[in-house]
């Protein structure tokens, strides 16, 4: 239950959103992030959300009943299902991705496989609506500082760890999938801005997460875990913070072209 104070703070944050009248596909849309930005923009525009599920954060939500929305049930990988989904779409964002540390070192070849032929699938199909995206965004990663995160901006150089160590081969199919939107931009005109999220945590946050499993851990009386000498640091980003930062990149003109 939100509180009065909670409460008119998100009525003003949906108050704010430009966008109007538009088909908007969003990626993974039913995920943690995909469903929070659906929320603010399924009031006035038209939501596609592509997602198979494997981190649901909508279903039996009333974002689900929402008129407003489609639901289509794909994988990023089926490029048929994603180039009918971005059909007369006007807006793009791409958040579907393998993530996570333990779900990246479970499955190498599948993380490459979605971060990378996922992203040329949504490019491809942006591609194939001959005009129509006046913007699409880029979900990317702060792993692709790799270990010299700490006090970055968006021109520092990307760092990448040793080959053969699988964790990251997340940040590597990130950081090709920045390249591969970029040379869409450049060599077809899409209007593409990267986005490079660091640790997102908040209300509906569904799979793992520091954050989450210390409030778990405290609300069931149980001791904090922390991995390692406790002198490690991490950003975090509130995810409502991170949809207004996603929705001022659907919106600026200038914001084509750039890394955030």
């Amino acid at each position: 239950m939100l509180t009065v104070e909670e409460q008119e703070v998100r009525t003003a944050r949906l108050a704010a959103v430009a966008l109007t009248g538009k088909r908007i596909l969003l990626t993974g849309g039913a995920g943690f992030i995909g469903s929070t930005l659906a929320r603010r923009l399924v009031e006035d525009n038209e939501v596609i959300a592509l997602d198979n599920l494997h981190r649901d954060a909508m279903s039996g939500s009333e974002l689900a009943e929402h008129p407003n929305l489609i639901f289509v049930q794909a994988d990023v990988l089926d490029a048929e299902a994603v180039r009918e989904a971005a059909a007369g779409a006007t807006h793009i964002v791409h958040l579907a991705a393998i993530a996570g540390v333990d779900t990246v070192r479970e499955s190498p070849v599948r993380t490459m496989r979605v971060n990378v032929i996922g992203t040329y699938n949504v490019l491809e199909a942006a591609l194939a609506t001959r005009g129509s995206v006046e913007r699409l965004v880029e979900i990317s990663t702060s792993e692709i500082f790799g270990t010299h995160a700490y006090n970055v901006g968006e021109g520092h150089v990307s760092t990448i760890g040793s080959v053969g160590e699988t964790r990251w081969t997340y940040a590597v199919s990130k950081l090709a999938g920045e390249h591969m939107s970029h040379a869409y931009r450049e060599e077809h005109g899409i209007p593409v801005v990267t986005v490079r999220p660091f640790n997102v945590f908040g209300p509906g946050q569904i799979g793992g997460g520091a954050i989450r499993a210390f409030i778990e851990a405290a609300l069931a009386g149980r001791d904090l875990t922390i991995h390692g000498d406790g002198s490690q640091i991490r950003a975090w980003c509130y995810v409502d913070d991170m949809v207004d930062s996603l929705l001022l990149c659907l919106e600026r003109d200038e914001a084509v072209g750039q890394t955030f």
